[in-house]
């Protein structure tokens, strides 16, 4: 997602020089230090208590007469054009924007993101909503859009299991169904729709783009096992242990050394073992063990005796060997029989 950054008309700096102007020494001091506007680390209310020898509860008292001196003062008025210009920014990012994703898109540098953010806590457009376990910190100018699109984030994540691994289209459509009291300029913007998503903590995507639930593990890989269920899935088809290894290094800038790929492949349940170190995933239907156990569970599964071509047939769906080799084993009498109609079946 590329959105050109906004361009302000002021030089938050400059600003931020008039507005404290009218504090005293000590309350000027612990608005700059508290958001950052000489440097990039904003201090702690106990760092600065430490500092003038009094408690954090006296700094924030401080701190918070502080914003609200400049929120009256001359400076402040004077200077309304820049909250408006933040507002008429965040409205063109949907009303509501992840706190990172909106400072981003007003500048790159750190400090200046600072003095941003202090704009944004005493201006009177802006709502804040705190970082929580299912949503990252945002702002807002729209407490209405701002639920609908919280809430519709959660009707999402509700329709997705664990398991589920979803093409970015299907995500957006199925989002976009849940946004029908929002106005067409923001349901119809793909850039404005992905900012949404990111808003929740509850739903992401993997570096193959396929999206699901932040807690599975094809979105938050945790390991070789992980990585290699990705690629084999990618690749649509069973794959060696050695290619799985080599394509997480290709895809995922991750080293998989052969034999921990293999080992993992052999202990994990959603891999099948299909030929000569060649493993499937049980999801495609591969069936684990033995010819003649893949051909027995075909024919308890059938139900009713099936030809020689049937049989072949659906064990070539479920594992990569010779026909020969599935014929040999059907002819083991130990196990299968076959009927005046030349059908097989197991004996019991």
């Amino acid at each position: 997602m590329k959105t050109n950054k906004a361009v302000i008309s002021f030089k938050p700096k400059q600003v931020s020089k008039k507005l404290l102007s009218g504090l005293n020494g000590r309350m000027r001091d612990i608005v700059t230090n508290r958001y950052g506007l000489d440097k990039e680390k904003r201090m702690t209310l106990e760092s600065i208590g430490q500092q003038y020898d009094i408690t954090r509860e006296r700094v924030r008292q401080i701190e918070n007469f502080a914003l609200s001196a400049m929120k009256k003062s001359d400076e402040y008025k004077e200077h309304g054009f820049v909250f408006d210009e933040l507002k008429q920014i965040i409205k063109d990012l949907g009303s509501v924007v992840k706190e990172d994703s909106l400072l981003n898109h007003i500048t790159k540098d750190e400090v200046t993101k600072n003095h941003i953010n202090l704009y944004l806590v005493i201006g009177g457009h802006f709502t804040k909503i705190k970082e929580t376990d299912h949503f990252n910190s945002h702002w807002s100018i729209d407490d209405f859009t701002a639920k609908h699109v919280s809430d519709s984030l959660t009707k999402l994540h509700e329709t997705i299991t664990e398991q589920d691994l979803l093409k970015e289209e299907e995500v957006i459509e199925r989002f976009v169904t849940y946004l029908d009291q929002l106005v067409d300029d923001y349901r119809n913007n793909k850039d404005t729709i992905h900012r949404y998503l990111s808003l929740s903590k509850m739903i992401g995507k993997n570096q193959l783009n396929e999206w699901g639930k932040s807690t599975s593990p094809h979105i938050r890989a945790g390991g070789i096992k992980d990585y290699a269920y990705l690629v084999i899935r990618k690749e649509c088809k069973p794959m060696h242990f050695k290619d799985v290894a080599t394509k997480i290094a290709e895809i995922f800038k991750r080293q998989a050394h052969v034999a921990t790929c293999h080992n993992e492949l052999i202990k994990d349940k959603r891999f099948v073992l299909v030929g000569r170190g060649m493993y499937g995933l049980k999801e495609w239907g591969h069936a684990a063990g033995v010819v003649k156990d893949v051909i027995k569970s075909i024919l308890e599964e059938n139900g009713q005796p099936m030809t020689k071509e049937e049989v072949i047939k659906t064990v070539l769906e479920k594992r990569l060997v010779k026909p020969n080799t599935i014929l040999v084993n059907l002819q083991n009498s130990k196990y299968f029989k076959r009927d005046k109609d030349n059908k097989y079946s197991v004996i019991k």
